[in-house]
């Protein structure tokens, strides 16, 4: 307040002498009095401008300076009065006259008498002033305090001015100021987190310029560059700078932690404090703890492409909505309704291949800026033909290539596994975990590892389509999804491998776009081990001649009414997962399928909405078949009249029939297969009946009947399976009751038995199952589990509401 002040009667005094010499020789009446009033300026004029820019660096009261500016204000009207040729003649026969020429007089006085008596006043305080800080200074410099002199502001942390147009941020800037203007006593750490080019860096810097964030931290938002090699020494430098203070000479890491620790309780006295860490990479995450005090009102915002999870929950920022992505592209390539000439379908084909990205459509829209629209449609037909984003935008590719660098060689091979899909589909985790198990080695628990980590490093995302009990993950509920540009950047990578070292293949053939070796009457070798292959109901061509004989996993994916699978199948004699999904609507019908009599060292596979045709020729070949998984398939003539048994399936361990709506009863043929371990039918709502047989499943651990809404009834034969430690019956509403002679369950350690309602009472030879530890149920079969809890001792009844949705389905 005070510096503007200052500045008013600096203007106020030019003003006044520039009217004093102006009107002195039109107003000749008065000119004598004028000319020393305008000495009196002359002279006071360069004393003014000095004490204005001293007391720009003040904060004094207006009350000290409200009395000048008042009076050479009216100064200002009255020597305006003094030029009026009608004020003159009147003044001539008047009284009047006098009184002007006395108040003319007085305000040359008054001016004098502010600069010889009430600034000598002030000058007097002001020593009185300085002599306290002194003083203070020094008992603060022998109680070990700060030991620096107040030095210029610099501003080195100011937070840079946000991009001039952005979209998309209103709702995110307005959840971090729910988070973070809140007053607490501790301090609070917020992590904003996306893939490169997302806008986080753009999010914060508009966080920072908001009015209500600068009304409340004022002065004490600091923003910080963090980048992948930062130096604690250099930070703290920077910080002691912004602040005004002398930066002290660091003796080690902990005197700067100390040091800075001491600095930040010392400002936040005067305002809270923001902490701006922008681009926090994996490999400076520890450096990040040398900042967070327990101080009051201290905010820390961390900007990271990475999902840092021990700073709490972090704040995703999602990819842009087609709306907000089509106007940002639009102002990127200066495109005006008015003077627009390219089509609307045009712009969102180019849109979407950007996939929300804000660099990537920056950046795209920049390119195609002003340029004839023959190139926006060579852009559009080229993109829609499978061309990457890549191809004409290198700066995207750099900034996300930059993600792949933190990642080890068995996350890359993941991350690249992902291409191997089709964009914007879901990719079911049970299908990764399928292809990991054979491939890597890698368990269940390892995989899903593996698929959190590149989400945690948003080179992915994952949906979950089912709450399970706590500490409980079923994978079959898991679905990983990746945005076209994340697919882009693992193809991308893949290619650069050389042809002879490359470990997948990926070919997609839709609208007949082939490579150029695929019409050659010559073999193509390949040295790939996995091989991706997608077709639509537009291919028409054969299939090339291939020689896979070193694929281990091979992926197709359909969206056809009906397929031929290529002869050159033949050849995958070391194939051990195979992949089938179909992207279509209805189940796909699948010739040539006794191929697989040729795939003996098969061990997983794996169908989406296929209709199964006759196994009974085909299977008594896959000795080798561990895992066999039906989503959303027919499967009625699969198994009609089938004789398959454990010596024809000596291996198979597992079954998986998930929303096979024409399963009506399970197969009797299935509970022959006496090695299977685990039997998992879910989803499968027509299912109203288990056939005796299943008591012949003597090794079966797993039993999951989860959501098979028409089963009205368990077979008493169930309880032969003296090796189950796990059975589901969730969802499974039409059930009645359970088997009376439970007891004989003796290993059975996991019972989950949520929304059952039709069970009206337990048997009571569920008290002898001393082996039962976990019972997940609702409210109302938790009442009735009561009683049972003192008699089975270490029971733990978890208490777990229903919560899914079948969004997936329509992906």
């Amino acid at each position: 307040m005070a510096s503007i002040l200052d500045a008013v009667i600096g203007k106020l005094v030019e003003e006044l002498m520039s009217s004093v010499v102006e009107m002195k020789d039109r107003a000749l009446k008065f000119k004598p009095t004028l000319e020393r009033l305008e000495t009196t300026l002359k002279s006071l004029a360069p004393l003014i401008k000095e004490i204005d820019e001293y007391n720009k660096k003040l904060d004094r009261s207006p009350k000290e300076t409200d009395r000048l500016i008042n009076q050479m204000k009216e100064g200002k009207k009255l020597v305006l009065k003094c030029s009026d040729k009608e004020q003159i003649k009147w003044w001539n026969c008047c009284y009047k006259k006098a009184e002007y020429q006395e108040k003319l007089e007085e305000l040359d006085n008054e001016i004098k008498r502010f600069f010889e008596l009430d600034l000598r006043a002030q000058d007097v305080r002001n020593g009185l002033e300085t002599l306290v800080e002194i003083k203070e200074f020094r008992a603060e410099f022998r109680s070990g305090g700060l030991r620096n002199e107040r030095i210029e502001l610099r501003g080195v942390c100011l937070p840079p001015q946000p991009p001039g147009f952005t979209v998309g941020l209103d709702g995110p800037l307005n959840e971090l100021k729910m988070r973070l203007l809140k007053d607490e006593v501790s301090v609070s750490v917020v992590t904003v987190t996306g893939s490169g080019g997302s806008g986080k860096s753009t999010l914060a810097k508009r966080f920072c310029w908001d009015e209500q964030v600068k009304g409340k931290f004022k002065e004490n938002i600091f923003f910080i560059t963090f980048a992948k090699t930062p130096k604690l020494n250099a930070i703290v430098r920077k910080i002691y700078q912004h602040t005004g203070y002398e930066v002290p000479e660091f003796q080690s890491d902990e005197d700067t932690f100390n040091q800075l620790e001491y600095l930040m309780k010392q400002i936040v006295k005067k305002s809270p404090i923001l902490l701006v860490l922008d681009d926090v990479w994996l490999e400076s995450v520890s450096l990040v703890d040398n900042f967070v005090f327990e101080i009051p009102n201290y905010k820390i915002m961390i900007t990271s492409r990475f999902a840092i999870a021990r700073f709490g929950h972090p704040f995703v920022l999602k990819p842009l909505s087609e709306a907000h992505a089509i106007n940002l592209f639009k102002h990127s390539a200066s495109l005006t309704k008015t003077s627009s000439d390219v089509p609307d379908d045009v712009v969102k084909k180019i849109v979407r291949c950007c996939s929300g990205s804000p660099l990537a459509l920056r950046v795209s829209g920049r390119s195609l800026s002003n340029e004839h629209q023959i190139v926006w449609l060579n852009r559009a037909k080229e993109l829609s033909a499978g061309s990457s984003i890549f191809d004409s935008s290198k700066d995207v590719l750099s900034c996300l290539q930059k993600s792949l660098d933190v990642l080890d060689p068995k996350s890359m091979e993941c991350f690249r596994d992902l291409g191997l899909f089709p964009v914007d589909q879901r990719i079911p985790a049970a299908a990764l975990i399928d292809m990991w198990a054979e491939l890597r080695d890698d368990d269940e628990a390892t995989a899903m590892e593996r698929i959190y980590k590149l989400v945690n490093l948003n080179l992915a995302d994952i949906i979950v389509t089912r709450k399970v009990a706590s500490g409980a993950i079923d994978y079959n509920y898991h679905y990983v999804t990746q945005y076209r540009l994340l697919r882009d950047l693992a193809i991308h990578d893949t290619d650069q491998e050389a042809d002879d070292k490359r470990n997948r293949l990926i070919i997609d053939t839709s609208a007949n776009h082939l490579p150029s070796w695929w019409t050659s009457e010559n073999e193509y070798r390949i040295a790939a081990r996995i091989l991706s292959i997608s077709t639509d109901e537009t291919f028409t061509t054969k299939w090339c001649n291939l020689q896979p004989t070193k694929v281990e996993a091979l992926v197709i994916n359909l969206r056809e009414k009906k397929c031929t699978l290529p002869m050159f199948m033949k050849e995958m004699k070391i194939l051990k997962v195979l992949i089938i999904t179909n992207y279509d609507f209805y189940p796909a019908e699948l010739d040539n399928f006794e191929l697989l009599d040729h795939l003996t060292s098969l061990k997983r596979i794996r169908f989406e909405k296929i209709s199964v045709p006759f196994l009974g020729k085909t299977i008594v070949h896959l000795n080798n078949l561990k895992n066999f998984s039906f989503f959303m398939c027919n499967v009625n003539k699969a198994f009609e009249n089938c004789t398959i048994d454990s010596e024809i399936l000596p291996s198979l361990m597992e079954m998986n029939f998930d929303y096979c709506s024409d399963m009506v009863q399970l197969p009797n043929v299935i509970s022959n297969i006496v090695s299977l371990k685990k039997l998992s039918i879910t989803n499968c709502h027509n299912l109203c009946a288990l056939h005796e047989g299943i008591g012949n499943l003597v090794n079966l651990e797993s039993l999951r009947l989860s959501s098979c809404s028409d089963l009205s009834e368990l077979p008493n034969s169930i309880t032969n399976l003296h090796k189950l430690k796990f059975l589901d019956i969730s969802g499974c509403i039409s059930l009645s009751q359970l088997p009376e002679n439970m007891c004989e369950l003796e290993k059975l350690e996991k019972l989950n038995m949520r929304g059952c309602s039709s069970i009206s009472e337990l048997p009571s030879s569920i008290m002898e199952l001393k082996g039962l530890k976990h019972v997940i149920c609702d409210e109302e079969a938790a009442e009735k589990w009561e009683p049972f809890r003192s008699i089975l001792g270490d029971l733990r009844i978890e208490v777990v509401q229903e919560d899914f949705n079948l969004n997936f389905l329509y992906n």
